[in-house]
């Protein structure tokens, strides 16, 4: 029988969800590929007599790894490539200023300054920011071999390593990936469908639902920009990625109705699925719909049926496929302008270029060997897009540990020599295998990996590991100090504006979706963003759950809110949905009332600190599609209106 500890022995909420390791499948080929990509190198150095050599391509080998996370083939190509050609950059202005005092200290930190700037713009920024500033830090620490291109040529060279074995299956597998993104989100969208009559599962599926077809988005429009052209299999995707958007929307009108949906609904969706993942079309058989009564039944019978008109089309036409693309070039400009002014991007590249300079000053006037890993710590800690600033720090000290443990049995019980390879083949998949269950164990990963490498440089054996236990210790204290507790944004949600943008933009859709404009695309371009938004603020207070006191339990009262604006979108899109199929259209005055309502309540949401309950009533027609409209504005405003 298990014992309960003592109520003063109870971890705090916040502790736990920051241990607790993630859900997530192992991606078996990415194991693969780490094992094979980081032991060769070794095994190529100790086979020519220049271990430290093979060390280095390893070293670039474990960056490829990093970024090893994209599934579609066109994608790897720059979610690999572009980080490592900005890495051997780092590493070069590094070397440049290697034993040069001060001069080192300004130019890492002036790094550190524009690549926490260009870490804000987006997912492969981020890696590309990260491995500017860590090869960076490795060249200005670190002697590395001459001349002066040989190091950043071995670490790049690893790095595309890892990239030729990610694309070695493209010839065979082309297209599957791509495909099976749209047939997840078919999937996900089943899974919707059969939850509509149960609330707490409703809201986690419509989630998932969200973040599928984002990510289904993002990679078929993602492949469009780059090739600015209209590539036939990708135009069909597309277009059965925008089928679905109709039994999308059905959804909430259904989730209102309370009632379930009969089980053939979400059976057909998976087979369509099926029918998209594997291309063949030709054995599609739909389960027999039920007969559609009421104008909730009407929408998802015509929805489910336009869904499977499209998956089974021979052909489809690319004007009728209306979804915009911007060149590639075109984007990178826009990103790069927008980094520039923005003041969120300046405050974190400030925030980490001060962290950076504090830690390189301080191993400039205080003899720390190897005095590198403080700073490579802080650039891990401090990553705008991987979490909270102190999980990241508290998890990358437990982390470090658990790692030193396992890098202590290895550097005491394995020689230098031909036995690391295989030592390597068992460690390197650890990385790709633990990196989606946390930073925590993602850290305990790497940090044996590291370690072997760095004795095949230096030949330090285990006194590596108290100088690494005391570096990672005195990074992590830097940046919870000087990058967490000294800014006043680290002790509030920093959501609030966000929330109160997606209000307003609600306000905006109910405008839309009942005013004089009768683009259908544009609603549902709208809906779509909106959803998006939604999801990007529920993930980011997630993450502040994970803060410690005040933070965390201030996002926790705010929680309500965000689920209360979700609320309003889906009964906005279900009050659509039912006059599109034969309910009477609300009135314009019911219409600006929803409207103005909102309005005020994004007002409150941007004034308010502490959120108290306020009645709000509104009134209207009993039998308006926007009655469940108003009861969602009016809870909202009773979460949200400031005392």
């Amino acid at each position: 029988m298990f014992r309960e500890l003592p109520i003063g022995l109870t971890p705090p909420d916040w502790l736990v969800r920051n241990l607790r390791p993630q859900p997530a499948p192992v991606n078996w080929a990415a194991v693969a590929r780490a094992a094979v990509a980081m032991a060769l190198p070794l095994a190529i150095g100790f086979a020519a007599g220049e271990p430290a050599l093979g060390a280095l391509a390893s070293m670039g080998a474990l960056n490829g790894v990093i970024g090893d996370t994209a599934d579609a083939y066109r994608m790897r190509v720059i979610t690999i490539a572009v980080p490592q050609l900005t890495g051997a950059v780092g590493v070069i202005l590094g070397q440049l200023v290697f034993g040069q005092g001060w001069y080192a200290v300004l130019v890492v930190t002036g790094v550190a300054l524009v690549s926490g700037m260009i870490s804000t713009i987006g997912a492969v920024a981020s890696v590309s920011g990260l491995l500017l500033l860590l090869n960076c830090v490795v060249g200005a620490g670190l002697p590395l071999p001459h001349p002066w291109w040989l190091a950043p040529l071995l670490m790049t060279g690893g790095g595309l390593l890892v990239l030729a074995l990610a694309l070695l299956a493209w010839p065979l597998r082309a297209g599957v990936p791509e495909r099976a993104s749209v047939a997840n989100a078919y999937r996900r969208v089943a899974d919707l469908l059969d939850d509509t009559s149960d609330e707490d599962r409703y809201i986690g599926a419509r989630f998932d639902v969200t973040r599928a077809l984002n990510q289904a988005y993002d990679l078929i429009l993602g492949h469009r920009a780059r090739h600015h052209g209209r590539s036939e299999e990708l135009t069909r995707l597309l277009a059965q990625l925008n089928a679905i958007t109709p039994v999308v929307e059905a959804a909430p009108a259904v989730h209102l109705t309370g009632r379930p949906l009969p089980p053939e609904v979400p059976r057909a969706v998976r087979e369509l699925a099926d029918a998209v993942e594997t291309g063949d079309t030709s054995a599609l058989r739909l389960p027999k719909l039920p007969l559609a009564l009421t104008e909730t039944e009407r929408a998802v019978d015509h929805a489910l049926r336009h869904t499977a008109e499209v998956v089974t089309s021979p052909s489809v036409d690319p004007r009728g496929v209306d979804e915009r693309t911007v060149a590639l070039h075109v984007r990178i400009a826009r990103a790069a302008r927008d980094a520039v002014l923005s003041a969120g991007s300046w405050r974190y590249g400030l925030r980490l270029a001060v962290c950076i300079g504090i830690a390189q000053a301080l191993v400039s006037l205080v003899p720390v060997p190897r005095s590198y890993w403080v700073a490579l710590t802080i650039t891990f800690v401090l990553k705008p897009d991987f979490g909270s600033v102190f999980s990241r720090a508290l998890l990358r000290a437990l982390g470090t540990v658990v790692g030193l443990a396992i890098a202590a049995a290895v550097l005491a019980e394995v020689p230098i020599g031909w036995w690391d390879v295989p030592v390597m083949v068992l460690l390197a998949p650890l990385v790709p295998a633990l990196t989606p269950r946390g930073y925590g164990f993602q850290t305990a990963a790497i940090t044996p990996v590291i370690l072997l490498l760095s004795d095949i440089l230096n030949h330090q054996g285990t006194g590596l590991l108290l100088p690494r236990l005391l570096d990672s210790l005195m990074g992590c204290g830097i940046a919870l100090v000087a990058g967490y507790l000294l800014w006043p944004e680290s002790w509030h949600t920093r959501v609030g504006d966000r929330l109160a943008d997606a209000v307003e933009d609600t306000a905006a859709y109910v405008g839309t979706a009942f005013g004089t404009d009768t683009d259908p695309v544009r609603r549902t371009r709208m809906r779509r963003r909106l959803y998006r938004d939604l999801s990007t603020i529920r993930t980011e207070f997630q993450r502040a759950l994970t803060e410690p006191p005040p933070t965390g339990r201030r996002a926790a009262a705010w929680w309500p809110l965000v689920v209360a604006v979700e609320r309003i979108v889906d009964a906005t899109t279900a009050a659509r949905v039912r006059v599109h199929h034969g309910a009477p259209p609300p009135s314009s005055a019911e219409v600006r009332q929803v409207v103005r309502q909102l309005g005020e309540l994004a007002e409150g949401v941007r004034e308010a600190d502490i959120l108290t309950a306020f009645p709000t009533h509104l009134t209207g027609p009993a039998g308006s599609v926007l009655e469940p409209v108003r009861q969602e504005v009016a809870a909202a405003r009773a979460i949200a209106t400031p005392h």
